[in-house]
């Protein structure tokens, strides 16, 4: 298929860049912080797809949506289960947070960063020694129910 049938299936114009392709200046900065495979000397199987074309297929199932096993053959991209077993095991292997801090110093260096406006959400903050323990909830009866069995 064509680049074509993606724009038009996706919504992406053809004026618009497509964001799920990733650019070279920013394949620069992921390359180093992705594990190295290494093939099996005995019975070394199909050649494993290119990381950068696999980073493409995740970045386009997250950018339109659709489920892994749907991802088009036609793009180039490999499989969608290729794509969600590297994205697994890059999640596992802490790229993620890698790139995270790598652009958070870059931006610091560049005078870039704006902490005026973040906002932190206690889903990403530990409370170290805990939060109050709730009081247990209060009764709006006189008594106890009856046994309804």
């Amino acid at each position: 298929m064509s680049s074509e049938w993606v724009m038009r299936w996706s919504g992406v114009g053809k004026c618009d860049p497509q964001p799920w392709v990733v650019d070279d200046g920013l394949w620069a900065r992921i390359a180093p912080l992705l594990p190295v495979r290494q093939r099996r000397y005995r019975y070394p199987g199909r050649k494993a797809m290119d990381d950068r074309q696999v980073l493409c297929g995740i970045l386009f199932v997250l950018y339109t949506g659709i489920r892994w096993e749907w991802l088009p053959a036609e793009l180039g991209y490999g499989s969608g289960m290729t794509c969600w077993r590297r994205l697994r095991d890059w999640n596992e292997a802490g790229v993620w947070q890698s790139l995270h801090e790598l652009l958070l110093a870059e931006l610091r260096a560049a005078d870039r960063l704006d902490l005026s406006r973040a906002v932190i959400d206690s889903s990403h903050v530990r409370a170290m020694k805990g939060g109050p323990k709730p009081a247990g909830a209060r009764s709006t009866g006189a008594g106890r129910a009856p046994s309804t069995t």
